[in-house]
């Protein structure tokens, strides 16, 4: 039997380019996910910066193992995660939600799967000073395209 659902292809991802590059983000949504071997912080993130991807979201792990918590100490001090809660290793979800930072990001396809990487971090205060290199570097690899 067939249904007609209104929309339903509005909600296909595929028309929308993959986010790589430096992006000013909030946290929208968090999730600790426990995995055996592999326990993570699923993040959703609402771009904010730049104006072209405002609005956008994306989604991305850092996991929770003892070879990748120097990342997830990174992230949460960027963000201005609450020091005396992280004094304690402690992770509140809720105080996570509406941190503003800056993540560098790349999309990665591997075995028929997309993922989006959290590749680096700053602190929100330093978006200026990022995009405006980000914008730097990306002219001068036009302008050396065209030599």
């Amino acid at each position: 039997m067939r249904r007609q659902i209104p929309g339903l292809h509005l909600n296909q991802q595929h028309h929308e380019s993959p986010l790589d590059g430096f992006f000013l983000v909030q946290v929208e949504r968090v999730a600790y996910r426990w995995h055996p071997q592999k326990p993570f912080l699923e993040l959703r993130f609402l771009v904010s910066e730049p104006k072209p991807f405002e609005a956008r979201l994306f989604s991305g792990r850092l996991y929770c193992t003892d070879k990748a918590l120097w990342k997830l100490n990174w992230f949460l001090r960027d963000f201005g995660y609450d020091a005396e809660l992280l004094s304690h290793d402690q992770v509140d979800e809720k105080a996570l939600l509406g941190l503003r930072g800056i993540i560098r990001t790349s999309y990665l396809t591997m075995n028929g799967r997309s993922f989006q990487n959290l590749d680096a971090f700053a602190a929100a205060d330093d978006w200026e000073v990022l995009s405006c290199t980000s914008i730097g570097e990306s002219q001068q690899e036009k302008d050396s395209d065209g030599l």
